[in-house]
């Protein structure tokens, strides 16, 4: 297992604490988890925002590098996670919305199940997308991406191949066990908006997975069979 880097230790310490605090504050005073710690635009779901935004400078920050070295393909693939997760972080916080003080346009009023100024809580008939994304395709998604693909990764010639194309960083199972942790932790939590805790954990996660994944040669310069 290789050794965690300063910055890895930092951000499984920041997990750490976060966790200790839900757990108390949704145990003891679930008014005051729900209508403060956790509530929209507030200490949680800022950091989720910024752990994104984070994740999406890193990729951005890995193309700039690395762009004398790589295949087009590379490149595209890293210039999508920097997207993905931009875009994740605007959604968060509704594009700044309550910051800057901005109204909902007719159309978010009438569609958003919040009245915000976003993608993810919108009803489409009776059906919230939010709901299907992140309760249904979400789960089923991160199952594969935290068992099967590392399984796959290590045992399959072309998935290899393709995961390293396309610049998609393969999980330690140290990130799997990890995010196991989270979720077991964010379901004991009884306060209502104990999700948004997972959100950052998410975000944290997936932070640290980016930073050095199993297959951490894809963020390097070096032309280490990459071709082959």
């Amino acid at each position: 297992m290789k050794k965690l880097s300063k910055t890895e230790v930092f951000g499984y310490m920041f997990l750490i604490i976060t966790f200790v605090n839900s757990l108390y504050f949704g145990f003891t005073d679930a008014a005051l988890f729900n209508e403060h710690y956790a509530q929209e635009d507030g200490l949680v779901e800022n950091e989720t925002a910024l752990m994104l935004l984070a994740i999406s400078l890193l990729c951005l920050y890995h193309l700039f590098k690395l762009r004398k070295f790589k295949k087009p393909l590379w490149k595209l693939g890293t210039l999508a996670f920097a997207v993905l997760f931009f875009f994740a972080a605007g959604e968060e916080i509704s594009w700044g919305q309550r910051i800057f003080g901005v109204e909902s346009s007719e159309f978010f009023m009438e569609n958003n199940a919040q009245g915000e100024t976003n993608l993810h809580n919108l009803v489409v008939g009776d059906t919230k997308i939010n709901k299907l994304i992140f309760s249904q395709l979400l789960m089923i998604t991160m199952v594969l991406y935290l068992v099967a693909i590392p399984l796959l990764y290590r045992k399959v010639g072309w998935i290899r191949k393709l995961a390293d194309m396309f610049a998609v960083p393969i999980v330690e199972w140290r990130h799997t066990i990890a995010f196991i942790a989270c979720t077991v932790l964010v379901s004991i939590i009884p306060a209502d908006r104990k999700w948004e805790v997972y959100e950052l954990a998410f975000g944290v996660m997936f932070f640290l997975i980016f930073l050095s994944p199993f297959n951490n040669h894809i963020f390097s310069g070096e032309k280490k069979k990459e071709e082959d």
